[in-house]
């Protein structure tokens, strides 16, 4: 179904995969007839022309990207606007579209959310950008409808930024990296390297583009195959798949860990763009006839069966056939998998689910940038026709990712054949992917076609004692189950009448609710701000020395930026960096918010010029040990601060509030074993943190929760581009260990040497 290559390959002609080998290049010699080099075969992907045009560098080596278009949603955009007003926006410079698909429902917090719309409306037509009003789409299919192109960069404040299937390179970012495309500044990365998804064949009848995409993930996450790699999907088996079944594969592409992703495009993707009314926006898109890639993932389409992803994570993945042959002794696993992942804070169960020797699920979700579409929506109501749910617990719920597949739907037919079964189908909204709608009660399973199934993204709050979960499938496979009234069935397993009816895309739609300003800027319009809009508060720069004390230690193999600033109702507070710092880790280390602020008051106290000991009593102590070594640090010269020690910290969402909360809260540095993606390492720079890598035995470590760490002379470490970082626990002795930055681009170590992004743009 799924193998990975042991080392590199080349791509003859889009068809035939020649494996690295001593004998490589008489073998090519042999097949093309002419003499071919590996740098110049690295060349001819498709992702190596993308970045070779959206780089301002002359070196490829070291990139500098601008992209074409922006687009953020409403629990990133507020932020990401302050951002860049305190450093000085006048204009968006690019295209830059404002959806609101996160906080459409305007319900918890009185006015707060609804707040947050009229100030991106108002900013739309301030510095001229496009608004798309709640309701009218999620983040993603807007920008495949309306914003995607051939050839182009998209970056996005959402990680599931990914448009490759339309032949356009896009990337999920924080904030702050957005913040830099409105300045006019660059987005600085490394050449990555760039896999091959070879796709052969076709899918059999009832597997969907979600079985395919957690196929991909279960064979790469643990793995790290694809880590900050751009995913180039080719082969003869692209040209099996509709346009939804490949923008359905290459949503999901995030959850690998991958950078990026692009596809080669043909009449498929062409028809896709005279659908939508932008014929002039395809390009074709193929590899040269020898492209040469650092890996190959190759799938077998016609091998991929029906798949699940068990709780608490996408890459927790088996066939449903494997799962209800060996249904007790997988679901003992995941439970004791999640001993882990909770914390053992909650009595977690699934085998309760287990009913006649079947598996129940109170819960069926379709939705969003995922499973929202016409084509799964569509598979789902053929799957159902004639048929109900039942008046038992399960409960089905269907979203549709726009207003234009909504409408669509209503016209065909569709829309009524999913309510007859008792269904229920809903607006444009994030909501269920974030757990921001459709709670599960407590211990319910619900199967999603969304993207994501971390522990309580789904809305339950362990801190609480709730714990519900949450199982990815296919919509088919979830039809199959609603069909079956909630007992788990693969969409293989019955007998459907696929009837693929064409879509037609209503532009009006968008012409007669979204407000573009063609990107002309009325300096004229006054901002609303609602009560809970602030502010950023004002930051320090980076002192010579500093002293941290951990106030959060988390082993767990993966820490998500879910666990380190929740999503549900939370994301209300996005606009508030103060009143959302309280949350920060609250259901990972309820502890944390009060630690981290006691040592901000000794902070605080230092930059009034009082004795932070006026404010935490401990630290005189601890600074009188690092006196007895260090006789020239005073608190003129050392700052005092927080930090977290996990292991593999930042899978996950691209929010930058996983690192801007610990920030305004009084932190100063992450330590990890090593970062879970490019996106949170990034947001830590960019609010001034210190990504600090310990290489030492995770069970091991030299400090614990609670100790402190001085980090002498560390201004000139950054400045300096030291490799490595002295540091000292504070015992009775200080204790040495060492400590790396790994690479920072120049204007990376500015960010941190002024305190943040907001510093160092700050006129």
């Amino acid at each position: 179904m799924i193998t990975l290559s042991k080392g590199g390959a080349y791509l003859l002609g889009g068809t035939e995969v020649v494996l690295d080998a001593e004998d490589v290049m008489e073998q090519l010699k042999s097949k093309t007839g002419k003499d071919v080099t590996k740098e110049e075969a690295k060349k001819n992907t498709i992702a190596y022309s993308i970045l070779r045009d959206h780089n301002t560098s002359d070196n490829m080596d070291k990139l500098q990207i601008k992209f074409d278009k922006l687009t953020s949603h409403d629990i990133t955009f507020v932020g990401i606007i302050q951002t860049a007003r305190a450093s000085g926006l006048e204009k968006f410079p690019i295209p830059y579209v404002l959806t609101n698909c996160h906080n459409s429902l305007c319900a918890v917090g009185g006015t707060i959310n609804e707040d947050d719309h009229m100030f991106g409306l108002t900013c739309a037509k301030k510095y001229g950008g496009v608004y798309v009003p709640p309701h009218q789409a999620v983040i993603h299919q807007f920008a495949r409808e309306m914003l995607a192109g051939g050839g182009r960069m998209i970056l996005g404040s959402d990680s599931h930024t990914r448009y490759g299937a339309l032949g356009t390179m896009a990337m999920g970012e924080g904030g702050p990296e957005l913040v830099k495309q409105l300045l006019s500044q660059t987005y600085d990365i490394n050449m990555p390297d760039v896999i091959a998804v070879y796709l052969s064949g076709e899918p059999v009848k009832g597997v969907g583009p979600q079985d395919v995409a957690l196929a991909i993930i279960g064979a790469v996450f643990g793995n790290g195959y694809v880590k900050n790699k751009v995913l180039e999907f080719v082969g003869p088996g692209v040209s099996s798949l509709s346009a939804d079944f490949r923008i359905g594969i290459d949503v999901m592409t995030t959850e690998t860990t991958c950078l990026s992703s692009i596809w080669r495009t043909d009449d498929v993707i062409k028809d896709f763009y005279d659908i939508h009314g932008r014929s002039e926006d395809y390009k074709e898109l193929n590899p040269g006839d020898v492209a040469y890639y650092d890996g190959v993932v190759s799938v077998e389409l016609d091998k991929v069966k029906p798949m699940i992803a068990m709780p608490f994570h996408p890459s927790n993945t088996y066939t449903i056939e494997e799962l209800n042959a060996n249904l007790l002794d997988i679901l003992d696993d995941c439970e004791k998998k999640a001993l882990v992942s909770l914390d053992g804070q909650v009595d977690f169960k699934l085998k309760d689910k287990v009913r006649n020797g079947k598996l129940y699920v109170e819960q069926g979700i379709i939705a969003g940038c995922a499973g929202g579409g016409f084509e799964n929506i569509c598979a789902a109501a053929d799957i159902l026709k004639g048929k109900n749910i039942g008046s038992d617990e399960f409960t089905l719920s269907v979203y549709p990712a726009s207003t234009p597949i909504y409408v669509e739907l209503a016209r065909n037919g569709r829309l009524a054949d999913l309510m007859a079964t008792g269904a229920i189908v809903k607006t444009a909204f994030c909501g269920p992917c974030f757990g921001a709608g459709d709670t599960p009660s407590n211990n319910a399973l619900s199967i999603r076609h969304s993207t994501r199934n971390f522990p309580n993204r789904e809305g339950s709050k362990l801190q609480n004692g709730q714990i519900s979960s949450v199982a990815l499938m296919d919509a088919r496979s979830i039809a199959a189950t609603a069909a079956n009234k909630g007992y788990l069935t693969a969409a293989t397993d019955v007998d459907a009448n696929f009837t693929n009816p064409r879509y037609f895309f209503d532009k009006s739609i968008y012409e007669n609710r979204v407000f573009d300003s063609h990107g002309v800027a009325d300096p004229s319009v006054e901002i609303k701000f609602g009560p809970n809009i602030k502010d950023w508060p004002e930051m320090v720069a980076l002192t010579d020395n500093l002293v941290l004390k951990v106030v959060s230690e988390i082993h767990d193999p993966v820490t998500t930026t879910d666990e380190l600033i929740p999503s549900g109702e939370t994301s209300s507070y996005r606009s508030n960096p103060l009143g959302l710092a309280e949350f920060a880790l609250s259901r990972k280390d309820p502890a944390y918010v009060s630690r981290a602020k006691e040592v901000q008051k000794a902070e605080k106290a230092r930059e009034n010029g009082a004795h932070p000991c006026e404010e935490l009593p401990e630290i005189k102590e601890v600074m009188s040990k690092i006196k007895n070594k260090f006789t020239d640090v005073s608190k003129d010269n050392i700052g005092i601060g927080s930090t977290i020690y996990a292991v593999k910290p930042g899978d996950g969402s691209a929010r930058e509030q996983a690192a801007s909360c610990q920030k305004v809260l009084g932190g100063w540095a992450n330590i990890a074993k090593e970062y879970a993606t490019k996106r949170y390492r990034s947001n830590l720079i960019n609010w001034g943190m210190l990504p600090f890598i310990y290489d030492g035995d995770d069970k091991e470590l030299p400090f614990k929760n609670g100790d402190y760490i001085f980090v002498p002379g560390i201004k000139e470490a950054v400045a300096n581009k030291d490799s490595i970082i002295k540091a000292y626990v504070v015992k009775d002795e200080l204790v040495e260990f060492d400590l790396t930055l790994g690479e920072l681009t120049d204007d990376e170590r500015e960010i941190i040497l002024k305190g943040c992004l907001i510093n160092y743009n700050r006129v």
